[in-house]
């Protein structure tokens, strides 16, 4: 339990120190729709790790109705994710997201196939996803990479790198708008 209000306040400060539009943890406790929606991850995944799979589809659907944010059971989520105008997010059943990410509105982390394997994407520590990316298959994104908005990601980004476009290719560009 203690580590649970850990994670929440971890992401409360996160929020307090991205979002120039968040004035107090209280709103953003209340009112950001990301806070719930990783709250009831928690509790869907637990479920799901536990062969609960009918109550874990059912919660996470609930948070989907109540936060337009869409994260399967199965995803694996680090601390410290943040999602920014979360409407449109889908973060797949075999995705894995490590710390401190950052996702924008319309961000799709899916798979491809249909095989009952590792098919979607893998992201490392403090890695940004801009607005209405595709990030698809069993690729890994790793540790302080960015893709640009609208961007469509199918191959490995390496560390530090920033993709922008579709079929997305490494600019070394420091300078892409996110949101």
């Amino acid at each position: 339990m203690f580590r649970v209000l850990k994670d929440i306040n971890h992401n409360l400060n996160r929020s307090l120190q991205n979002d120039p539009a968040a004035h107090s943890k209280l709103e953003i406790l209340l009112l950001y729709p990301h806070i719930r929606a990783l709250a009831f991850h928690r509790v869907s995944h637990f479920l799901y790790k536990h062969h609960l799979f009918f109550l874990a589809r059912l919660n996470s659907n609930i948070a989907r109705h109540w936060t337009g944010i869409e994260i399967h059971p199965g995803a694996t989520i680090g601390r410290g994710l943040l999602i920014d105008h979360g409407m449109g997010v889908v973060i797949g059943e075999t995705a894995v997201i490590g710390d401190d990410c950052q996702l924008y509105h319309g961000v799709t982390l899916g798979g491809t196939g249909k095989q009952h394997a590792k098919r979607h994407p893998t992201l490392g520590d403090r890695v940004m996803i801009g607005a209405g990316a595709k990030c698809l298959g069993n690729i890994t994104i790793h540790d302080d990479a960015k893709v640009g908005a609208n961007a469509v990601v199918i191959s490995d980004v390496p560390a530090g790198s920033t993709f922008i476009g579709l079929a997305a290719k490494d600019k070394r560009e420091k300078h892409c708008i996110f949101y």
